[in-house]
């Protein structure tokens, strides 16, 4: 007889139980699971209905080494809160040393498991080597990053010399499953925190910035996301970010779950690092739990904080947006574009059609032809690149505003190699990158004049084809080529040298830690930002056709409908405000897609955006 080998799925009755919220439904278990045989991943419940609950099987008596390892795997699967049947199939000393909290490995399938040697009667102990395709990992923060490449652990078991049963006496720290299960378990939150070096033009109020982690889907998910938003940002954004919560606090040891009452009203006890913050603060900590909290069910319509024995400050939703704002509150008036003779228009933001009205100024009469645009956040002052993309333009949307000198020339030899479509930052700093091969580069024009800055990207490998900046002013994604691939990259703005005492000097801005979102898309053609962590594009995979799809910042794909097909995709837009439809450029002329319809035409012309 060969080595056993064991994988979780189909064909193998689960060694779990789902019950569905109306009653105690078995939908699935056994009481007896096979102890040899080839299984193969499947999910053990059905992703869509998040009202299944699975527990797990704890291991029988007398269970083979094959059905112990078996059992750990489908148990790892479990809403079974802190693991504690899956602790049932380790040794005491084992289940000691275990941290399951300590990362999430993805596999593309459930993990495979293959005894190392001959399973014989007088064995006394054992290892399994576990192995699959890396997919993904959420580590410690609860933070997702995409992953590649083998997937192998050692799994020891031994043999009681009393009891005589099997039990797994080493095991790799954290958890391991298949993406279907993963996908089952666990669902992404935004934690909000504040940006540290951003002042949102018109606005005395901090830019709330998403940080998506991923937390268990059914093991009470709202106390988890706020010990999560307490304890700090995710390593990545935390350079760029501050959070109102004092260093060191922490929930009450004596909090229990955190549940909202019959009022909507979620009150949050906090130990004494918290119970001297004033008024102001306190509304602050406040509006990152209720930007956090949000979408949540049951819904959270007020956050009460305490401390000390007492009420800190409470805030409802509502109040929430009068402390802090976020790219999602950010309503649009206006849909721009190019009409047919390539000056900027617009029409009102959802409209489903109508005539286009010139935009006041120099842009909208003409005078210089455009090839694409960028609308400032506050819709008063645009930017244009010339109809040969070599120069780049800034206005004032205003009855009688002037053209000027191009603020920004490019010495590209041909069109395809000069400056790529504009963005604006909250700040009101104007973004382009040059794809000059002499020089590619990307600028930065604080307040859209003065002296471009060149922006620092290390470890940058490609020309940058396009740039958008997240509402929120301290993210950027970037479509880089690289050979025959264009690739989606997330990066990090940090700024020093900020000019806070009127010294004149520069700053220095840096685009750093550039990770990909599209890591399965070879060909990245178009890409808007459509909320605080979420991104829409069309690419294609090796091989594939092209398809529109939304994907978040972290490289995750988030459970949400894909927008409807739409072909030959040239351009695309999304608007802060997630109500607002989606809009495109493609062989139809502009189109939008309004929630929950088809795509529809709106007008002739080129290059729409909304405002950023």
């Amino acid at each position: 007889m060969g080595a056993e080998r064991v994988r979780r799925g189909r064909g193998t009755p689960a060694r779990t139980m789902a019950y569905a919220a109306c009653g105690a439904v078995l939908l699935a278990g056994c009481a007896s699971m096979p102890d040899s045989g080839d299984l193969r991943g499947v999910e053990s419940t059905p992703r869509k209905d998040t009202q299944v609950r699975v527990y797990a099987m704890p291991p029988s008596e007398d269970a083979t080494p094959t059905q112990i390892v078996q059992g750990f795997l489908e148990a790892l699967t479990s809403d079974d809160a802190d693991y504690r049947t899956a602790r049932q199939y380790l040794t005491p000393e084992a289940s000691k040393y275990w941290r399951p909290e300590q990362s999430t490995t993805v596999l593309s399938d459930g993990p495979g498991a293959r005894a190392d040697r001959e399973i014989r009667e007088d064995s006394t102990a054992l290892t399994y080597t576990l192995t699959g395709t890396r997919f993904a990992t959420v580590d410690a923060q609860q933070a997702y990053a995409p992953s590649s490449g083998h997937y192998s652990e050692l799994v020891r078991l031994v043999k009681d010399d009393k009891s005589g049963q099997w039990r797994i006496d080493a095991v790799p720290q954290g958890v391991v499953m298949g993406k279907s299960d993963f996908q089952r378990n666990y669902t992404s939150f935004n934690k909000y925190y504040f940006a540290s070096n951003v002042n949102v033009n018109g606005s005395s109020l901090p830019m709330a910035v998403a940080d998506p982690v991923y937390v268990r889907r059914h093991v009470d998910p709202t106390t988890r996301l706020v010990r999560s938003l307490i304890s700090g940002p995710t390593s990545w954004l935390d350079p760029v970010v501050r959070s109102s919560f004092p260093t060191g606090t922490q929930l009450r040891k004596s909090a229990g779950p955190l549940t909202p009452d019959d009022r909507g009203i979620l009150t949050v006890p906090l130990n004494d690092r918290a119970s001297d913050v004033g008024t102001g603060r306190c509304e602050e900590m406040a509006a990152q739990l209720l930007f956090t909290l949000r979408g949540l069910s049951p819904a959270v319509e007020e956050v009460e904080l305490r401390a000390d024995g007492g009420q800190l400050c409470s805030l409802t939703q509502d109040g929430a947006e009068t402390v802090a704002t976020r790219g999602a509150l950010n309503q649009p008036d206006y849909l721009y574009f190019l009409d047919e003779e390539q000056k900027l228009v617009r029409i009102a933001a959802g409209s489903s059609g109508g005539d286009a009205e010139p935009v006041p100024g120099a842009l909208g009469q003409g005078e210089q032809r455009l090839r694409s645009v960028a609308v400032a956040r506050d819709e008063r002052t645009a930017a244009g690149v010339g109809v040969n993309g070599q120069s780049l333009f800034v206005s004032a949307l205003a009855q009688g505003a002037t053209l000027g000198d191009p603020v920004l020339r490019s010495q590209g030899v041909t069109e395809q190699d000069r400056l790529t479509p504009p963005s604006w930052d909250a700040q009101g700093g104007l973004w382009v990158a040059d794809r000059n091969p002499a020089r590619p580069s990307l600028y930065l024009l604080e307040q859209g004049a003065g002296h471009p800055i060149q922006v620092r990207t290390p470890g940058l490998e490609g020309r940058i084809q396009a740039v958008r900046v997240a509402a929120d002013g301290v993210r950027i994604a970037l479509v880089v080529e690289k050979g025959d691939q264009r690739s989606l990259l997330i990066g990090r703005i940090e700024r020093s040298g900020l000019d806070e005492a009127g010294s004149g000097e520069r700053p220095t801005v840096t685009v750093v830690e550039l990770r990909s979102a599209t890591p399965e898309l070879e060909q990245v053609t178009a890409m808007s930002w459509a909320g605080d962590s979420r991104l829409v594009v069309v690419g294609r995979e090796h091989g594939g056709v092209e398809q529109m799809k939304y994907v978040e910042v972290d490289g995750s794909t988030p459970d949400v409908p894909p927008p409807a097909a739409l072909t030959g995709v040239k351009a695309l837009t999304a608007a802060g405000d997630e109500t607002a439809p989606l809009v495109a450029y493609s062989v139809d002329g502009i189109v939008r897609l309004p929630s929950g319809a088809q795509w529809q035409k709106v007008t002739g012309g080129t290059a729409p955006v909304y405002p950023g």
